[in-house]
């Protein structure tokens, strides 16, 4: 059975993964004003755009799904020949269409992937399962890497949904990011009014930075921690304590809003990656995705992990 994973391009994962693990991507394209780039998880691409655009018109830019007919075609003109099954995991349906263009995309494939198929010498039947991973970023990628673990060892396809549909609603996210004056701006353009303009004047006049956790499709303040290194040191500490205490899988995914040089100098951070290590705990980091950067700004750190229900205490 030839297993085959494919992610969206918000999914914070190294590109080196991804070409090892033969990762596919749906791509999701940013436009800021003229300049348009799609995000194939190129990190020096995405450095490069961060530098040039996302700083000044970030807050207002446009990022475009892959559309129903986009993952239509892909499906149809490779992956149902080089795949018996594949698992298409996406970033959360509450803050991304993705998740539904997929779903809609997959009654398509299946329709019409006989003779695709029967072309190539292939007479056997092709699945497909659309898995909202119920997270963003960082934290989308630790079900990512676990389908990754499930193939390697042999598991069935059955074993596969199994296991993912249920870590899907037990990984958590958080993240902290640099300015909320930013990440108003931003939910302003897109029509979120989770981020009031009194509680971004209050946060950056009293360098006050906000804990945000991702859990099964919400996303909410847990802590509001004054500095940003601080906090950021809080969350690396936190996520050791959780490592020690036992994670659902071996994995931490970390990603960055900029160079990976500035993130392994965050305070905290080389503790955790100490700590990992000790627990035979693999620990991913990689930058942003554009989407992600363009939605909560330049310098954000997100962190994922599998674990059981907790609440976060700095």
């Amino acid at each position: 059975m030839r297993i085959g994973i494919v992610v969206d391009s918000a999914c914070d994962l190294p590109p080196e993964f991804i070409r090892q693990h033969g990762i596919v991507l749906l791509p999701i394209t940013v436009r800021i004003g003229e300049a348009v780039l799609a995000d194939h998880r190129d990190e020096e691409a995405t450095l490069g755009f961060l530098h040039a655009h996302v700083a000044e018109g970030g807050a207002e830019a446009e990022t475009i799904a892959f559309s129903v007919n986009q993952i239509r075609d892909l499906f149809l003109g490779t992956l149902v020949i080089d795949y018996d099954h594949v698992f298409c995991m996406t970033i959360t349906k509450t803050r991304s269409p993705i998740h539904d263009n997929a779903m809609q995309a997959s009654f398509a494939i299946l329709n019409d992937y006989k003779p695709v198929r029967q072309a190539a010498g292939h007479n056997s039947p092709f699945a497909l399962r659309v898995l909202d991973t119920q997270n963003l970023f960082a934290a989308q990628a630790v079900t990512a890497v676990e389908a990754v673990r499930l193939r390697e060892s042999g598991a069935s396809v059955q074993q596969m949904r199994e296991r993912l549909e249920q870590l899907a609603g037990n990984v958590h996210g958080y993240m902290v990011t640099r300015d909320l004056y930013y990440l108003r701006a931003r939910a302003r353009h897109k029509g979120d009014r989770s981020v009031g303009l009194l509680s971004a004047a209050l946060g950056s006049a009293l360098d006050i930075k906000p804990v945000l956790h991702g859990y099964r499709g919400d996303t909410a303040p847990v802590a509001k921690i004054k500095g940003f290194d601080n906090a950021v040191q809080k969350l690396f500490d936190f996520t050791g304590q959780r490592v020690r205490n036992g994670l659902l899988t071996p994995t931490v995914c970390v990603s960055y809003g900029g160079e990976l040089s500035e993130l392994r100098t965050l305070p905290g951070y080389a503790a955790l990656r100490d700590t990992c290590s000790a627990n035979k705990v693999e620990l991913l980091e990689s930058v942003m995705s554009l989407t992600g950067m363009v939605n909560v700004g330049k310098g954000a750190v997100t962190v994922g992990f599998a674990d059981e229900h907790h609440s976060f205490t700095a």
